[in-house]
């Protein structure tokens, strides 16, 4: 992208990945969109982490009193009919009711309490909506570094995520340097975003990763998809 429309970065982050059957996932989204399929099954991800020093493009990282604040997605991936694979985000839970300006293109932002901490050798994430609803407890600890394989690049290497709003489907794209990823053990997973969204409860063992972040997120403008097939 020339020019984003916000930068960030990502920090303290765990993907959480469960394989479910591709017709569950498709009932819930638009007609422009398929599920990516990795060896026949859809994704569903629960990815908390921290969204730090959001700001402006041209506004430097180390200016004081920059919003961090914690947010939690879940997600799925996707492909237009274009080609172009992406994001889908079944919900978006976030601390920082500021971020709820993204509904305007369809970003699903619920607001809640959320919190991220560290004990030792531990990471804890919690979240709940306000007003009640949905909610997830996630305590996992990181382990040694590792050499993605094609299956975790597929699932975290994400460059562009769709929206709908209006009638229209909508795309922004993503960049950011590579996830340095390690292993992670879950001591608690409690969660009830997936049956939220629709989708069944996970029956599966997830696949989990942690990552302590990529710092130089760039965000840009977010953009109608074109109505047919040629690039978005």
């Amino acid at each position: 992208m020339r020019v984003p429309a916000l930068r960030a970065g990502w920090l303290r982050q765990t993907f959480v990945h469960w394989p479910f059957p591709p017709d569950d996932v498709q009932a819930l989204l638009p007609e422009e969109l398929v599920v990516d399929e990795y060896e026949g099954a859809a994704w569903v991800g629960l990815t908390p982490f921290v969204m730090a020093d959001v700001r402006p493009p041209g506004v430097p990282a180390a200016l004081p009193g920059l919003p961090t604040f914690a947010e939690t997605n879940l997600r799925t991936y996707v492909r237009h009919r274009n080609g172009r694979d992406g994001l889908w985000f079944l919900s978006i839970e976030v601390a920082c009711p500021l971020m709820l300006a993204a509904r305007a293109v369809g970003a699903p932002y619920n607001p809640g309490t959320l919190r991220v901490s560290v004990n030792r050798d531990a990471v804890s994430y919690t979240g709940s909506r306000w007003g009640g609803g949905a909610s997830y407890r996630l305590v996992v600890r990181p382990g040694g570094p590792v050499t993605p394989t094609e299956r975790d690049v597929w699932l975290t290497s994400r460059w562009r995520a769709y929206t709908r709003r209006l009638g229209r489907l909508w795309v922004t794209p993503v960049e950011h340097e590579p996830w340095p990823l390690a292993d992670a053990a879950v001591d608690v997973l409690e969660e009830t975003l997936t049956t939220a969204a629709g989708l069944p409860a996970p029956t599966a063992q997830p696949l989990v990763h942690f990552s302590e972040g990529v710092r130089h997120v760039r965000l840009g403008p977010s953009r109608p998809c074109a109505p047919g097939p040629g690039p978005s």
